[in-house]
């Protein structure tokens, strides 16, 4: 708020000092100094002229004086939606918009005067435009507040489905799809889908706090969710989440969440839906043109301003797609195999023992120790199968540890007859002796349970039945089929001739 009329009020009417009417008016001294001198070379004389405001005597001190019978040349304004378009673009300052546009306007507005008219016309605008974000630079996603229910034809069932919500920071292009829950699959999947609508990658993905993205929330060192990070690695992007309980960090999301709700959610709520993918397609209808409609308060469209600065600022897409990929600890074991969805892999023998990490997708599984991967297989499915490589295994098909088949028999040997037998079985089933060594040992180690008399029993019993499973084994001894006797049975009684016994012949 100006405060010229004060300052003359308390110099000529008061006859204050200057430094007596900074103190007052809280206004620098210098300041005092130049609004005095300004009204000297004005020819104002105190009081004033009744009734002139403040706006016109700052006029009148500031603003060329206009001579009788001649009018003072109206200045040409910005247009200030293209300089406010112009400021997202990369490198653009205030300063450098503002020597263009004197180029074009040698009596145009000084700097500060552009400066304050700019600023007056970013207020008018929504909160989230008036924050300046560069082309390219930031995407914030989201889940919106509000839920899809679709109906399980097949069950009845009625389910929730999460809406994903990011917009870029530049443009407020916007992607929105269904999902069935907010879990981390689901979470890198629409991250992946939403680069492909993009045709590219930003620098940075501004995240809320949610278990997906962030495991330990922190305002200075927040822990990432490691399948997210290869997921930021693998495209190239930064993640900076949002601070915890700071929705203006991500004002962008906010906003287009709830555009988002009240635009494309709420006119889908009398719609029966059957399927997640019938939500995505009334979803990317309703996206359609939602990007492409005009904002209320720029002559523009989100699909326009992303055509504009943030896709040719996007980084271009990695050459291949992302594969979600879940990550295990293991320890490999005697038989140089790890398992993983009860499937057993090979892993070169000089690991046994050791503590590594597995990483996998629907198409394969890797092994890592130390950071260095280790082996690499083709996903197999079949529970309780083998898949090994020659090249893990050690000459003779022996481990480092000294295990061989023949230990396996002398052990078994100790226990009796039976025992030695099934151990062989085993053995003889797999492609590989090596294969058997975890169930061999399984079943040698029920004898400290059970006792040696039983698993005697309970192998005889496994062998005639072609049993190969430690499972099966140890389901005989639980329920102690090994002790009911051979013998034991129901005696059928003959059944007497009577009337209404029809007879074998009856069927003939």
């Amino acid at each position: 708020m100006r405060k010229i009329h004060e300052i003359l009020r308390q110099r000529y009417e008061l006859n204050l000092s200057y430094r007596a009417i900074a103190t007052s008016l809280n206004v620098s001294v210098g300041s005092i100094a130049e609004y005095l001198y300004r009204a000297k070379a004005a020819d104002m004389s105190w009081p004033l002229p009744e009734g002139m405001s403040e706006q016109a005597l700052y006029e009148r001190l500031f603003l060329p004086s206009q001579t009788a019978g001649t009018k003072r040349p109206k200045r040409v304004f910005p247009d200030w939606a293209g300089i406010h378009q112009e400021r997202h673009k990369k490198g653009m300052t205030l300063q450098l918009l503002w020597r263009e546009y004197r180029e074009s306007h040698e009596d145009g507005l000084s700097y500060s005067q552009f400066c304050e008219h700019y600023r007056r016309y970013a207020k008018t605008l929504t909160p989230t435009m008036r924050q300046v974000h560069k082309a390219g630079e930031k995407t914030f996603v989201d889940y919106a507040g509000m839920t899809m229910e679709w109906i399980d034809p097949n069950t009845g069932e009625i389910h929730q489905a999460q809406v994903f919500v990011g917009t870029l920071g530049a443009s407020s292009f916007t992607y929105v799809e269904a999902t069935a829950t907010q879990t981390v699959p689901d979470w890198i999947g629409s991250h992946i889908r939403l680069w492909e609508y993009f045709g590219g990658v930003s620098e940075i993905v501004v995240p809320d706090n949610l278990k997906a993205a962030v495991t330990k929330a922190h305002r200075y060192d927040p822990d990432i969710n490691a399948n997210y990070q290869h997921v930021s690695e693998h495209y190239g992007f930064a993640i900076v989440p949002a601070r915890a309980y700071k929705p203006k960090d991500k004002a962008k999301v906010e906003n287009a969440v709830g555009c988002v709700e009240r635009q494309l959610i709420a006119p889908l709520r009398h719609r029966t839906f059957t399927s997640l993918s019938e939500i995505n397609e009334a979803l990317q209808e309703g996206l359609l043109v939602f990007n492409q409609r005009r904002f209320q308060k720029m002559n523009t469209s989100r699909q326009a301003l992303f055509e504009e600065l943030d896709k040719p600022a996007l980084k271009p897409l990695p050459k291949e797609r992302y594969q979600y990929a879940t990550w295990q600890r293991a320890t490999v074991n005697i038989d140089y195999h790890i398992v993983f969805d009860k499937h057993y892999y090979s892993v070169p023998y000089q690991y046994l023992q050791q503590e590594v990490w597995l990483r996998a997708t629907d198409k394969t599984l890797e092994c890592f120790y130390q950071g260095e991967r280790v082996a690499l297989h083709q996903r197999d499915n079949r529970p309780y199968k083998h898949t090994t490589l020659e090249a893990h295994m050690p000459a003779n098909h022996q481990a480092q540890s000294a295990w061989s088949p023949e230990r396996m028999k002398r052990w078994a040997d100790k226990i009796g007859q039976e025992t030695k037998r099934f151990i062989e079985h085993l053995m003889a089933s797999r492609p590989f002796p090596e294969q058997a060594y975890r169930t061999c040992l399984g079943v040698l180690r029920l004898a400290q349970r059970y006792g040696e008399h039983r698993l005697e029993a309970a192998c005889k019993i496994a062998y005639d039945a072609g049993i190969t499973r430690y499972p099966q084994v140890e389901t005989i001894l639980k329920n102690k089929i090994d002790t009911v006797p051979e013998t034991a049975g129901v005696v059928s009684q003959e059944i007497s001739v009577h009337t209404n016994i029809r007879g074998p012949e009856y069927y003939q």
